[in-house]
C-alpha cells in the first residue's frame, strides 16, 4: 500500500510532500487546511499511506457499525459516543487520554464551504489534551502538502491563531474562493 500510494501521489498526481510528520510525538492534533474539496480527503489518505504515519480521526459511533465500520477503523477512525453527557471536545480529549498514541487529523474550518472564522474545537482539544498542533496544508497551487513542526500552544489564543495564519496565508486550496485565509479567529 505504501509504494502504491507514493506512486499515485508523486508520479500520477505530480504532488510532493514538504516536511515530515514529527517522529518524537505520539500525540498531537493535525489541522488540515484549506479544506475546500472532497479531493482533500483523498490527498490526505494518500499521504497517510505513503508515509506510513498512523493518523486518526473521530466520527459518530454509528459510522463504526457493520457492515462498513471496519473501513473507518482501518483508515484510523475512532468512534465518539455523543450520547453521554460530555460535549464533543471533552469526548475527544478523553480519547487522547485513553490512548498511548493518538494523532487526530481535523479540519479547523469544519466544512468544505467558505467560513468567516475557523471553528475553535481543535484548539481546545489540543489545550485540554496538552498536545501540540501540527499544521498540514493542501496546496493545490503548488501541488504540495506541507507539514509544520509541532506548535505548542501559548496562553494567548490570538497569538496562536496568528501563527496558524502565517503558515496558511499563501496556500491555494482546490477551490481558492472557499478559503478565508485572512480572518481565522
Amino acid at each position: 500500500m505504501k509504494l502504491l500510494s507514493k506512486f499515485i501521489f508523486k508520479t500520477i498526481l505530480g504532488w510532493k510532500l514538504v516536511g515530515s510528520f514529527p517522529k518524537n510525538e505520539k500525540k498531537y492534533v493535525l489541522i488540515g487546511a484549506p479544506h475546500t474539496s472532497w479531493k482533500d480527503f483523498m490527498i490526505g489518505v494518500l499521504v497517510r499511506f505513503a508515509t506510513g504515519e498512523k493518523l486518526n480521526f473521530v466520527g459518530k459511533k454509528s459510522l463504526f457499525k457493520p457492515p462498513f465500520g471496519f473501513i473507518f477503523k482501518w483508515l484510523g477512525g475512532s468512534p465518539v459516543n455523543r450520547q453521554k453527557s460530555t460535549n464533543l471536545v471533552d469526548a475527544i480529549i478523553n480519547v487522547f487520554n485513553e490512548n498511548d498514541e493518538f494523532r487526530l487529523a481535523i479540519s479547523p474550518e469544519g466544512t468544505r464551504q467558505y467560513v468567516e472564522k475557523w471553528k475553535t474545537g481543535f484548539y481546545y482539544i489540543a489545550k485540554g489534551a496538552n498536545v501540540p498542533i501540527v499544521m498540514f496544508s493542501f496546496d493545490f497551487g503548488n501541488k504540495q502538502v506541507e507539514l509544520s513542526e509541532p506548535y505548542y500552544l501559548t496562553d494567548d489564543m490570538q497569538a496562536d491563531f496568528n501563527h496558524f495564519y502565517q503558515f496558511y496565508k499563501d496556500i491555494k486550496g482546490a477551490k481558492p474562493s472557499l478559503f478565508n485565509n485572512k480572518n481565522l479567529l
